[in-house]
């Protein structure tokens, strides 16, 4: 090979390693790809506090959503290492809810519930479907692997959606790094306000809420913010979980905490009745 031709090839060479680094670092941080998805397939419900996905629209745009989660995919380690907190955060939730959504697709109409994609000795969960930050991953590794484990950060709760009934909302919005601790106050606050998931029965004199609060309670804890744990969080939200007249808080002190069956059906526009 002459001396031309390796010059050729060399500057070849150089042109897509720089043209793979550049579109790496264009990353798109107000994910608006997935933003306009949401606008388009998030429907609100019940005043606002929950909501419904239309699954069947998300399918027609199914190549839109592709492209969306290959830009994540592309991404690579260093460089998420490289972002800010809030951008790390913001990626990971958004992520999640992304592939999430795809799983979905891969047997929607023909399922009633995320749980169908699973097996005897399986969880949806835990399939291995996801290309994130140069390897293999599972929903169960972005989020008790990554975000629980990198973040302590226990409103993410209320952001991640796990396409059911019972899970918070999934929000008509991408999750932004610049307007994060926000969006994620506003979770917590539609999450805490819906009485179908979490309430303050004065007769009973207890909090009867999602079991997400069992299942993930050591995240509530004196590292995050909630040296009462659950309890202390809950009485932080004590209006916001009466439906009549407040109680006094003496009273409410030393109510019983009952965890709520879990709705797994799939949070679906076809289903009129919700």
């Amino acid at each position: 090979m002459n001396a031309k031709r390796l010059i050729i090839l060399a500057c070849a060479l150089t042109w897509l390693l720089t043209a793979g680094a550049t579109r790496a670092g264009d990353f798109d941080h107000q994910h608006a790809a997935w933003n306009r998805l949401l606008q388009e397939h998030v429907v609100w419900i019940r005043g606002g506090v929950a909501s419904e996905v239309d699954y069947a629209g998300f399918k027609r745009n199914q190549t839109a959503l592709e492209d969306y989660l290959g830009s994540l995919s592309a991404v690579s380690e260093d460089q998420y290492q490289a972002w800010s907190d809030d951008r790390r955060l913001a990626f990971l939730i958004n992520a999640y809810n992304a592939f999430t959504v795809e799983l979905i697709l891969t047997e929607y109409p023909d399922l009633a519930s995320i749980k169908e994609l699973g097996g005897l000795l399986s969880s949806p969960w835990g399939r291995e479907f996801v290309q994130l930050r140069g390897g293999q991953r599972s929903l169960d590794d972005i989020e008790h692997e990554m975000i629980r484990v990198e973040f302590a950060e226990p409103r993410i709760h209320f952001a991640v959606n796990c396409a059911s009934v019972g899970c918070p909302a999934l929000v008509d919005t991408a999750y932004t790094g610049d307007s994060l601790d926000a969006q994620l106050t506003r979770a917590e606050d539609r999450f805490m306000a819906d009485s179908e998931r979490n309430r303050y029965n004065a007769a009973a004199r207890q909090f009867e809420v999602s079991r997400i609060f069992d299942w993930y309670g050591e995240d509530w804890s004196a590292d995050t913010g909630y040296p009462d744990g659950v309890r202390g969080f809950l009485m932080g939200h004590l209006e916001r979980l009466s439906t009549g007249p407040v109680p006094q808080r003496l009273v409410a002190i030393g109510a019983d905490i009952e965890f709520l069956d879990y709705d797994w059906a799939l949070n679906d526009v076809r289903d009129a009745t919700r």
